[in-house]
């Protein structure tokens, strides 16, 4: 009976322990929206200020269910928290699962997630301040005479949250790259070979995520295409720096 207790013992302080730390997350996102829930009316204003800045005179965007000028709001806060606090959220999943990774997994592995989440971030602003304003130009731009656009806001801040993880994702080649790099999935020669394919990945991507305008593809397909190139580059640089700590003696460190 008590060595049943013994081995269990690890396996229940691990469920604790991640209890505690989804705990620790579930804080921070509800702290995070509280902060953000009263000043949710401008937020939206700033999310939608690219739409609204193209939009006829006489246009403007609408509600089209009872509670959206209340839930889209609220919804918007919610997500932006979730948004804000992915950094404290990477640092709780590290702290968990650090222990059981060696110590120059350790040194290696915190980087990736800040580049990460860095990385992401860019994405996110990319989408904002460079595609929006053409997305939404465009759309504005080949409405039918006689038509005047008036998007729902819940709608709206769908299609804008799709966006916004779309290009933060597109963001993160260089981490998936150096990930395939340092697993053994693939080689740096074998994805040098591939940049053709991933040239025309790159624009098929752009055409499913954005208008059909060249412009629009193009600015998303060409960070793909550069970032991937970053991905390579810095793919030598990580497994020579895991190679080298690897090998390492044990006292060194």
């Amino acid at each position: 009976m008590s060595d049943s207790v013994e081995q269990d013992k690890p396996i229940l302080e691990h469920l604790l322990e991640l209890r505690s730390r989804l705990l620790r997350i579930v804080i921070a996102i509800l702290l995070v929206f509280l902060a953000l829930y009263p000043f949710s009316d401008q937020l939206f204003a700033w999310l939608s200020g690219p739409l609204r800045a193209v939009l006829p005179e006489n246009a403007s965007m609408i509600a089209v269910k009872v509670a959206s000028p209340f839930l889209i709001p609220m919804k918007l806060a919610f997500i932006s928290a979730i948004f804000i606090a992915v950094p404290y959220i990477l640092y709780q999943i590290w702290a968990f699962v650090a222990p059981g990774l060696y110590r120059h997994e350790r040194r290696l592995v915190w980087p990736l997630l800040f580049s990460s989440t860095v990385l992401f971030y860019l994405g996110a602003v990319f989408a904002y301040f460079v595609v929006f304003p053409l997305v939404f130009g465009f759309f504005a731009r080949v409405a039918p005479e006689g038509v005047l656009p008036m998007t729902d806001i819940g709608e709206y801040l769908d299609f804008v949250l799709t966006l916004f993880f779309a290009f933060g994702a597109a963001f993160e080649v260089p981490i998936a790259v150096i990930l395939l790099v340092y697993t053994g999935a693939t080689t740096r020669q074998s994805l040098k070979d591939k940049r053709p394919y991933v040239v025309v990945g790159a624009f098929v991507i752009g055409m499913l995520l954005t208008p059909p305008d060249v412009l629009s593809q193009v600015l998303l397909a060409v960070p793909i295409c550069l970032l991937y190139e970053v991905g390579i580059l810095m793919s030598g640089w990580f497994t020579a720096k895991v190679r080298t700590d690897t090998e390492q003696p044990a006292g060194s460190e």
